[in-house]
């Protein structure tokens, strides 16, 4: 959100916060009347005109510099001439490009992304991200089969090998035509240029895209960004939604029937925009200023305890849910105190460091992820051999060692969801929202369409929903098309060690 509002104000010079209510008001507007299927479509659209749009980019920029080798020579050189200011001692270092600036590999203890940090930490936020962030997981269990899950992720690996030549070489590109402006290490000249004294890194590829372009392309890119920020607000509000009413407003109100979740759900999103908002001045100030260094941060201190709760959860059957309960709570706090104090302290920045103690803020946020991650572990572990274990029979086909298993699994908590059904039913046909359907008016119509609430169909045969069932539960695989999906996973790991080799 705070990324679009940023390029919304180069190209149109609007206040940050109009901008964020205009595009917050249009995403709201799709998600809440379209529900999921709404944001996979535009998702889609989305992603192919984001794709294109950026390549044009990237075309234009290596035109402009010269080529590769031109961006390499001419970067190092990339330094402002507005280096001193009154009320600071600016050092060198802070307005020179750093001598490992091409290289993905960097010292382990003084890289601004140690090597060590950035290969393991950014693999325990990844399972986090890709294997049990809702974004993610909403998106696999829409699938078809089991081998569109496979080749949707397949092909978000391909387009993963993107941002290094669509978005970060064009970066550097704008640090070169735009020095001083990208450049700008003065806190008050930096005010002047981006609004913001920590640093203007964040308006790199949005000045590139107004200064550079020609004025139809600039409209193709406007509409692009707004699409990559609208993808992922999409994504969230939806997701979100679907977590809260499912796994919150559920317990406050376990009898409450569908088309009042669906309201509960469109209503939290009204507060999730609120509380985004809000939000905006934390994310100008955070990690110098660098929106991507803060994205990755957070999640640092957040997504650790849920990584390896769900690696342990899949391949250690011992573990249980009072070790996963406490590891999530224990891990949860742990990294909200690292979080909370930087929040206070600032992060500061190379003009002006933060006064944060090292033994909390010190610690590179990548390599804290890691800690946490393995705290988590052993917090998980303790409890759960320390308490009773889960019998076989709840755990057929849910972790590693019991995968094969045919036997009919047992929930954990079958009586009370069979209880809760039956409640549901009883109250819709007290209702009876399952009787003959009647004559509704234009007004209730539109509040219908707007809410997402459809007419209920036929009531299905018991045959009728076990086959549906049977086809939701199959995970087989045709054997051509499985082999396909596996080879290109293959070769899409080949083509990643080979890049993070070629550039390391």
């Amino acid at each position: 959100m705070f990324s679009g509002a940023i390029f919304i104000r180069e190209a149109l010079g609007l206040n940050i916060y109009v901008a964020v209510v205009i595009l917050l008001a249009i995403t709201a507007l799709y998600t809440v009347t379209g529900g999921l299927a709404a944001v996979i479509y535009t998702d889609t659209l989305q992603t192919i005109i984001m794709v294109v749009g950026s390549f044009i980019l990237m075309g234009f920029s290596f035109n402009e510099i010269g080529g590769y080798n031109a961006l390499e020579e001419k970067y190092m050189n990339a330094i402002t001439t507005k280096t001193t200011d009154p009320l600071f001692n600016i050092s060198e270092k802070c307005y020179t490009p750093r001598a490992d600036s091409f290289h993905l590999f960097r010292d382990p203890i003084n890289g601004d992304l140690p090597w060590p940090a950035l290969i393991f930490g950014l693999s325990v936020l990844a399972i986090w991200y890709w294997c049990t962030d809702q974004v993610i997981v909403q998106r696999c269990l829409s699938a078809k089969n089991m081998s569109h899950v496979k080749a949707g992720c397949i092909l978000c690996g391909y387009l993963k090998l993107l941002p290094m030549y669509l978005m970060v070489f064009p970066g550097m590109v704008s640090r070169v035509l735009y020095t001083d402006v990208i450049g700008c290490v003065v806190p008050s000249v930096c005010k002047q240029y981006c609004d913001t004294e920590v640093g203007c890194s964040n308006i790199a590829y949005p000045r590139l895209v107004v200064k550079l372009m020609p004025q139809g392309l600039r409209g193709l890119m406007l509409s692009v960004m707004l699409a990559s920020l609208m993808s992922s607000l999409t994504s969230i509000f939806n997701s979100a939604s679907t977590l809260f009413t499912m796994d919150l407003y559920t317990k406050i109100r376990p009898h409450a029937k569908e088309r009042e979740l669906m309201l509960a759900g469109r209503v939290f999103i009204l507060v999730l925009i609120g509380i985004s908002i809000a939000w905006i001045p934390i994310v100008q100030t955070a990690q110098s200023g660098q929106l991507f260094d803060y994205i990755q941060s957070i999640t640092s201190y957040l997504g650790p305890p849920i990584a390896a709760i769900f690696l342990l959860g899949i391949f250690i059957k011992r573990v249980n849910e009072q070790g996963a309960f406490w590891g999530l709570i224990i891990g949860l706090l742990i990294g909200l105190s690292r979080m909370i104090t930087e929040f206070v302290y600032g992060t500061g920045n190379c003009v002006k460091p933060s006064n944060c103690p090292w033994i909390i803020c010190g610690i590179h946020y990548l390599y804290f992820a890691l800690i946490l991650f393995g705290a988590t572990c052993i917090i998980v572990l303790g409890v759960s051999l320390i308490t009773k274990p889960i019998d076989d029979v709840h755990l057929y086909r849910l972790c590693w060692s019991l995968r094969n298993r045919k036997e009919e699994r047992i929930d954990l908590d079958a009586g009370n969801s069979s209880n809760n059904d039956n409640d549901s039913e009883a109250e819709d046909d007290e209702d009876g929202e399952d009787n003959e359907p009647r004559e509704v008016g234009m007004c209730r119509k539109a509040y219908n369409w707007f809410c997402g609430f459809e007419d209920k169909g036929p009531k299905l045969s018991k045959e009728e929903q076990e086959a549906i069932q049977q086809k939701l539960t199959d995970t087989s695989e045709d054997p051509l098309w499985r082999n396909v999906v596996n080879i290109n996973a293959i070769i899409l790991l080949s083509v990643c060690v080979f890049f993070w080799a070629f550039y390391a």
